[in-house]
């Protein structure tokens, strides 16, 4: 501990002299490139982390990073009531390290260490809260380029996955491990344009040292297509996903899964006026029960830059497809694959699937790099003959006990403040009320969330 504190201290003293050199940090740590850091007298130790010459051509070379980041959450009435009275709330820590060598312009390797802990949680953290040290990533790339920056690369080992918005495939930053793939994939670039195949197996995470193995219970492959600059549309997303589970567990039934899902996403963040539509409709095979399920949302939001406060109203809305009917032959129900943890915000207690979801939102811009946000979610169930599910399409409650479609509302607010590229800083209050499916199906109490961030990029 000791000799983390005295690293961020070292950075924190570096933040102010090197912030207008370093390139921005990215999600995914092995996208950012910092060839283009000058080779003067301005560089320091940290600088040469960043870019580390091998070669008097600056052609090989070695990047190295990292992550910390700390978090304190407090539930009253967590699960609805039914996990235990916590009155002291528990800490979340994650550390996240990596190494970036390239050797020319057609090979580099990635590794990336993660180190996660669940600090003063009643019950038994789950993998996904607690990991306490294993190879998160690890990758070879063999790049061959062509005219017109044309590219591609072949990269094989373990590696994350993000596509599109994160409705699907994310790195789920927002628990406290991340989620990696064994995977081998194809990867095209051109100006304008990026196409990629892959074929890998989900790493299913385990609470010891070094013991992520590879594993054989979750099989996902898929195509992923992206189109800037589309007349009137801006930017296109055109894709193909496929999985197979060895064990799905729907309210329906549980067994092997085969599912396909094709969809089409239009979108533009750049702009004051945001948009974000996207469809998707899946079929295939669950425990001999016929899939024919789908979703649609819409997310869209504009900031009146020229406004005091520049203040950014949004509305989102989400249709999620349930099951229609129990013990028939088919299933309804959307399998949202692999998404972002924290779907509905930080307290991540519903999923997507069967649901009808109304999200009106506002963020105000405070002064530079503080923000403020509050939003307003309303949620029903689609069919009244399915569940709820959790983030991770883990069956909450069955709809066997109830008709009422209401689920409750969510309302949200958070401070944000991001002095700088490295350091981030969040605190967090959510207060769930439940409606009349959660009273007729468990305790039914009402949910009162806080949390606090503090993080740090190197």
């Amino acid at each position: 501990m000791k000799q983390i504190n005295a690293l961020l201290l070292c950075l924190l003293g570096l933040f102010s002299s090197n912030a207008q050199n370093i390139p921005a940090f990215k999600q995914l740590r092995y996208e950012e490139d910092y060839t283009l850091l000058p080779q003067d007298s301005s560089r320091n130790w940290y600088t040469t982390t960043k870019f580390r010459a091998l070669s008097k051509d600056r052609g090989i070379y070695l990047s190295m990073g990292g992550d910390i980041r700390y978090q304190y959450q407090r539930f009253t009435n967590e699960n609805w009531g039914e996990s235990p009275k916590d009155n002291d709330g528990f800490i979340l820590t994650r550390y996240l390290a990596h190494a970036d060598f390239h050797a020319g312009k057609h090979f580099r390797t990635f590794v990336q260490l993660q180190s996660s802990f669940a600090n003063g949680k009643l019950t038994p953290p789950s993998p996904v809260d607690e990991n306490q040290l294993d190879l998160h990533q690890a990758f070879a790339d063999i790049a061959f380029t062509g005219r017109q920056a044309q590219a591609l690369t072949i990269r094989i080992g373990r590696q994350e996955l993000l596509y599109g918005s994160q409705r699907l495939v994310a790195v789920r930053d927002g628990p406290n491990n991340r989620q990696a793939f064994d995977a081998a994939r194809l990867i095209y670039a051109r100006p304008n344009w990026n196409a990629q195949l892959f074929y890998s197996r989900f790493v299913q995470s385990k609470q010891q040292i070094f013991d992520d193995g590879f594993a054989n219970h979750t099989r996902f492959w898929g195509a992923y297509l992206v189109k800037n600059k589309v007349p009137l549309l801006r930017n296109a997303d055109l894709y193909y996903f496929g999985l197979w589970k060895k064990n799905a567990k729907f309210d329906d039934g549980m067994g092997k899964e085969l599912r396909h899902s094709i969809g089409g996403r239009f979108w533009d963040t750049q702009r004051f006026w945001k948009y974000d539509i996207e469809g998707l409709y899946q079929w295939g095979d669950f425990a001999g029960k016929q899939i024919t399920a789908w979703t649609f949302s819409v997310n869209t939001s504009y900031k009146f830059a020229n406004t005091p406060l520049k203040p950014e109203p949004g509305i989102k809305t989400e249709l999620i497809s349930g099951d229609a009917q129990y013990g028939d032959n088919k299933l309804q129900t959307f399998n949202p694959l692999f998404p972002r943890g924290g779907y509905f915000g930080l307290v991540s207690i519903i999923g997507p699937a069967n649901l009808v979801d109304l999200h009106p939102s506002l963020t105000l811009d405070l002064s530079r790099g503080l923000y403020f946000n509050m939003d307003y979610d309303i949620f029903w169930r689609y069919s009244r003959n399915d569940g709820i599910y959790g983030p991770n399409v883990a069956l909450i409650y069955s709809g066997k006990k109830s008709s009422q479609r209401s689920i409750g509302r969510q309302y949200s607010t958070h401070l944000e403040y991001i002095p700088n590229r490295f350091l981030y800083f969040r605190c967090e209050f959510t207060w769930f009320k439940a409606s009349d499916f959660l009273h007729d199906t468990g305790i039914g109490k009402n949910i009162l969330f806080a949390a606090g961030t503090a993080q740090l990029k190197f």
